[in-house]
């Protein structure tokens, strides 16, 4: 018979082993879905939810800016002084422990008037940052003679105790070459990390902990890495050796201290030391973490007399020493402790996890299942206990499994099916969600930066329904394929479909059933303008509704360039010559010779603006057109109405069916109440507010998504003025100033047709996108093996680095018969080699080559150029860096140009 401690035990066993309850069954990752809260944000910092839902987020300029979950409105809250030189900026915000109660928040800035950053307390007063509440807690001094790495993050421990990220500040690149910047001579000071990092008695390449007092003072708690009598270095350090720890976390049910650093340039090992690696590290007490000395698991540096270009011996991680002449703190340091999780840029066996790519390092929050929240949204169970790590470069999320100690469990990659467009901080809100700020797809302002929400949804979902249409345009009787591809139920539910059709305009429209297939092939016999709804519905009478228009008793026009073709160059000093072919079944066609032979009307040339080319200069590379294949780089609301049906009615800046997106830009965007009248007439539909054809209603999109597409359009603007060129022929001339800054012409034909008795007039469209000589490195259409490094300030540009032997960029279809000559623009203060042009794959024919020598200068950027043999058509171009001797840190590569013939 079993004793009575078996019987215990074995009940306790039943108890840890059972089953989750059907309140919270297993993890499922496709209930986590992600909302777009707030578009249009720029260069967004450090985010903070308070206790209410609301959300504070910085932007780099000094605005404080708050989403309120109530109103879906995003207000101003205030705004601090800033200046931006050198990633300088508003660079970190945390909000008090009892931010419900006092309303105090706290900025860590860059004051235009003093060399380095405050953090500094605020009140809020109705919602705004009262400017004369300031109070500095704390400020500390940087060189402001050389970029970059100020850090910058404010994170609050559960002890009340307000951790501070601060940058090495120290230039990245010079006579480093990507290695330890350990460079001693007297004009070198800010290259030297020895005087911040390693320095016991700098604020900068540290995390600090302070405790703030209600007076606006702080007091030193115990802990901190030295004494707080300051003899041995400055009592606020809590961490030392860091290199950039521009995103900070605090456990809060631990204490434990997590930052991202991110690390050196060095793409390989090499006689100074390791290559360069990204840290996710982990404080469970103060400690240096070695930098400029050690990195990743304590691999050591090699001292460097950078006058002599002598190699010293390895630092030791157990002893070391800052023996640098700039160094004014102690000169032995406490022992190195390893990272938690580094990487380098390729392929890692040991952190297979993180993949390979650029590095930008950050650590997020961790996560504790709360059984007792009542939010039914809050992440599950699967997470408990979880340190969410991400990649601003890589646009990755992982989620790092804890054990009861702290130590890794598990790696698992975080919604790996959703791209995450550089993450740049995340926070749990109360209601156990994870927001999130994405910085966008570039350094700089980015139209796809937003303000997320992570949400993990329970309980039965509603279906998504997709509709389109197949022939959806032309004469009566009109053959048109429906098709329902992409509709789902979430919960894998079998769905019923309904395909209903009424007239568009209609009051009080009485929609007849069309069939209940899910593709059915439908014949309209007569003219009008209609609208075909399908209505899909799960066994648990959850619905969803799409729409798509059907216009029926006219054919759209087709329009076609036929010169110049999409891809073709464009010079300053050559006009761009521009002929049409338009073919409309009721108006005829343009091409008097097809006229001829099919006995079809001509058009009338002359007839005033029927047809026009609308001439646009854009900035940057050629991007895909509005209504092309979505693009990873597209923001949320664009993404949404390429996936709809908006840009059958609508272009960005030309007529079609409905009014150009400008247009309705130009007329709302100032308009406070304007969106969410707009959200509505998208949502149900409107007539009569543009013109006589009906807009349909696009129930199948969710509120927050029509918000997003909307917000897309409000935030069009013309980069530079659209210039219209009438008729179906004609000559368009840049000056040499507009094809200088021109990264592309945007050329956008058009042709209105006369309509159908009551049929309105439709547009057809064609659009071609002509290229700059001049390529920019970093725009290839393929990147094998370079890194898009540059773009720290204003001032710098980009270009391909980190080049090693057998690397190569791809150029797509280029029109070789438009090229005598390629232009390389490089500089190497590396080991130089050799650029060929190969035609057609890595291993083509090489139709151009060029030596690039050593000029000691990784910025000194100059021409070299190969002529080419006469080559027809169009060719992909791979661009191939050489040095068999060498292998590595070859050079950099700012821009292609391919030269006219002479």
């Amino acid at each position: 018979m079993p004793s009575f401690k078996l019987i215990c035990l074995l009940l306790c066993l039943c108890v840890v082993t059972a089953p989750l309850s059907a309140e919270e069954p297993p993890f499922d990752p496709s209930r986590l879905e992600v909302t777009t809260l707030v578009t249009q944000v720029k260069q967004p910092m450090e985010l903070a939810v308070a206790p209410d839902g609301r959300v504070f987020y910085i932007e780099i300029k000094g605005q404080l800016k708050v989403y309120d979950p109530q109103t879906r409105q995003t207000q101003l809250a205030g705004e601090v002084v800033v200046t931006t030189a050198q990633e300088n900026g508003l660079i970190g915000l945390a909000l008090d422990p009892n931010f419900k109660d006092n309303n105090w928040i706290y900025l860590q800035y860059s004051p235009p008037e003093f060399s380095g950053q405050h953090v500094s307390r605020f009140t809020l007063v109705d919602g705004k940052l009262d400017m004369a509440s300031e109070k500095v807690l704390l400020k500390y001094e940087e060189q402001r003679l050389q970029c970059c790495h100020h850090a910058g993050s404010l994170e609050f421990g559960p002890d009340g105790c307000l951790f501070i990220g601060t940058g090495d500040n120290t230039h990245p690149h010079g006579d480093s070459h990507g290695y330890a910047p350990i460079d001693e001579r007297a004009d070198k000071f800010p290259w030297d990390a020895q005087k911040s990092s390693a320095n016991t008695k700098s604020y900068n390449g540290k995390v600090l902990r302070i405790r703030p007092l209600a007076d606006g003072t702080y007091e030193v708690p115990d802990g901190n890495l030295f004494p707080k009598d300051g003899s041995q270095g400055h009592p606020e350090i809590y961490v030392m050796g860091c290199r950039n720890p521009w995103r900070i976390s605090v456990d809060q049910k631990t204490g434990y201290l997590y930052w991202g650093e991110v690390g050196p340039d060095a793409g390989g090992d090499g006689p100074r030391g390791p290559r360069g690696y990204d840290e996710i590290n982990q404080a469970k007490k103060a400690g240096n973490f070695g930098w400029p000395y050690f990195i990743a698991d304590n691999q050591a540096y090699n001292d460097v007399d950078f006058t002599t270009e002598k190699i010293g011996e390895k630092f030791d991680p157990a002893h070391p020493i800052n023996d640098s002449p700039n160094n004014t703190g102690s000169r032995e340091l406490p022992p190195a402790t390893e990272a938690f999780i580094y990487y380098h840029g390729a392929s890692f066996e040991k952190f297979p996890e993180v993949g390979s790519g650029g590095r930008t390092a950050c650590a997020g929050p961790s996560y504790d299942f709360d059984a007792a929240n009542p939010s039914t949204t809050k992440f599950p169970p699967h997470f408990s206990r979880c340190l969410f790590v991400y990649e601003w470069s890589r646009h990755w999320i992982l989620a790092v499994h804890l054990t009861g100690d702290s130590e890794i469990a598990s790696i698992e990659p975080f919604m790996p099916d959703h791209k995450f467009t550089r993450p740049v901080d995340l926070q749990f809100g109360p209601d156990g969600a994870l927001y999130m700020l994405e910085y966008g797809e570039t350094w700089g302002v980015n139209d796809d930066a937003k303000l997320v929400r992570i949400d993990y949804v329970r309980g039965n979902r509603p279906p998504s329904a997709i509709a389109s249409a197949e022939n959806n345009t032309g004469k009566e009787p009109l053959a048109v394929k429906l098709s329902s591809e992409g509709t789902k139920d979430k919960d894998g539910d079998d769905l019923k479909y309904a395909w209903h059709a009424y007239r568009a305009g209609e009051e009080k429209p009485t929609p007849k059933l069309l069939s209940t297939e899910a593709n059915p092939e439908l014949t309209f016999s007569e003219p009008g303008v209609f609208n075909v709804e399908l209505k899909v519905t799960d066994p648990q009478g959850a619905e969803a509704v799409a729409s798509v228009p059907v216009i029926v008793g006219n054919a759209r026009p087709t329009v076609s360039f036929v010169s110049p073709q999409d891809g073709d160059f464009f010079d300053s000093l050559a006009a761009i010559r521009y002929q049409l072919k338009v073919s409309d079944i009721e108006d005829g066609t343009s091409d008097f010779e097809e006229a001829d032979e099919t006995g079809a009307p001509e058009i009338d040339l002359e007839a005033p603006r029927r047809a026009a080319v609308n001439m646009t200069l854009g900035t940057g590379s050629i991007p895909r057109g509005p209504g092309g294949d979505v693009s990873d780089n597209d923001p949320i609301g664009l993404k949404l109405m390429k996936k709809s049906d908006c840009f059958n009615c609508h272009a960005v800046d030309g007529l079609r069916v409905g009014p150009p997106f400008l247009k309705v830009a130009e007329k709302y965007r100032d308009n406070p109440e304007a969106l969410e009248a707009s959200v509505k007439r998208v949502r149900e539909g409107s007539a009569g507010v543009w013109g006589k054809v009906p807009m349909l209603p696009h129930s199948q999109h969710s509120v927050e998504e029509i918000r997003d597409m909307v917000a897309w359009v409000y935030s069009l603007e013309k980069d530079s003025a659209v210039r219209v060129f009438d008729g179906f022929v004609g000559n368009i001339e840049l000056t040499a100033e507009e094809a200088d800054k021109a990264g592309y012409v945007q050329l956008e034909a058009s042709y209105r047709d006369l309509g159908a008795g009551e049929i309105p007039p439709l547009v057809g469209t064609a659009k071609v996108f002509l290229r700059q000589r001049k390529v920019e490195a970093e725009a290839a259409d393929e990147i094998g093996g370079p890194r898009t490094l540059g773009g720290h300030t204003a001032s710098d540009g980009k270009f391909l680095g980190a080049i090693n032997h057998n690397h190569f960029a791809r150029f797509n279809q280029i029109p070789l018969d438009q090229v005598g000559s390629l232009v390389f623009r490089v500089t190497s203060a590396g080991s130089g080699g050799r650029i060929e042009a190969r035609l057609g794959a890595i291993d083509g024919p090489v139709i151009a080559s060029a030596p690039v020598e050593v000029n000691g200068s990784w910025d000194a950027f100059h021409d070299v150029s190969s002529p080419i043999e006469p080559q027809a058509g169009r060719h992909d171009i791979y661009i191939v860096f050489l040095n068999a001797e060498r292998q590595g840190g070859l050079m950099n590569l700012d821009s292609v140009t391919f030269a006219p013939a002479k």
